[in-house]
């Protein structure tokens, strides 16, 4: 059995790995704040609007308290806004925030907080919605639980993120994201590095299969999902059992 003084020194190593990721994840966003929404348009061909429109499609029958994790500058968060809904942005970036207040455009609060602890009480919302967020996590299945936590019975989930495309269009998705994207990055953010961490964060994410198998264990019933543009992105869906 390994040594209390050896479990200490893991730890403490896996808490700075953490907290290294946190603090770079935070100056990635605080880099590309102003032209984040431009970035996305340019390297999606303004395809990701039609998919968060489509999300929001899939909740127009959501009613009361609506979190948009990782909401950023309330791109979803404008097209949630509703007489029967309460829409709050849940974003651990201050400079994304900032952002989104300062182009205004609907009823939105905003609040700072972290998928891993969210700032809501027990079974207190209605709808959770997260795209492209959730793959900046520092511990996923921590994140989920957290998801799981804060909704009511009943109340949904559902996510937005990138995945893996069909067979035959992924060699030509692998050349563009790793070839085209950071130089974008580059050319319009004047953040290469930070682009190349965008698309690397994509990868490490988990498949359709898999991440749906990761809601399962975190407590989520009804789970499916439903791919968009041949799997490029996935939409994920799960409820809080009633």
């Amino acid at each position: 059995m390994p040594e209390a003084s050896s479990l200490d020194e893991s730890f403490g190593r896996q808490r700075v790995g953490a907290d290294e990721r946190k603090s770079r994840i935070r100056r990635v966003f605080e880099a590309v704040a102003p032209r984040y929404d431009l970035m996305n348009d340019l390297m999606s061909f303004g395809i990701h609007r039609l998919w968060k429109r489509t999300l929001a499609r899939r909740c127009r029958d959501a009613e009361g308290t609506a979190v948009d994790l990782a909401g950023g500058t309330g791109d979803v968060a404008r097209l949630l806004v509703s007489d029967r809904r309460r829409v709050v942005v849940c974003d651990p970036s201050r400079a994304m925030m900032s952002e989104g207040r300062r182009r205004g455009g609907g009823a939105i609060a905003w609040l700072g907080g972290e998928a891993e602890a969210l700032p809501f009480a027990d079974r207190s919302v209605d709808l959770l919605t997260v795209s492209f967020g959730l793959r900046n996590a520092t511990k996923l299945e921590a994140a989920l639980v957290e998801a799981r936590r804060v909704l009511k019975p009943g109340g949904r989930f559902v996510c937005l993120e990138f995945s893996r495309p069909e067979w035959w269009f992924a060699p030509f998705y692998d050349v563009y994201s790793y070839l085209v994207i950071p130089r974008l990055g580059a050319a319009v953010a004047r953040n290469a590095e930070a682009y190349q961490y965008l698309v690397d964060s994509i990868r490490r994410f988990p498949d359709q299969r898999g991440f749906a198998e990761l809601m399962t264990k975190a407590g989520f019933a009804n789970v499916h999902w439903e791919n968009v543009s041949f799997g490029i992105a996935c939409l994920h869906f799960g409820e809080a059992p009633r």
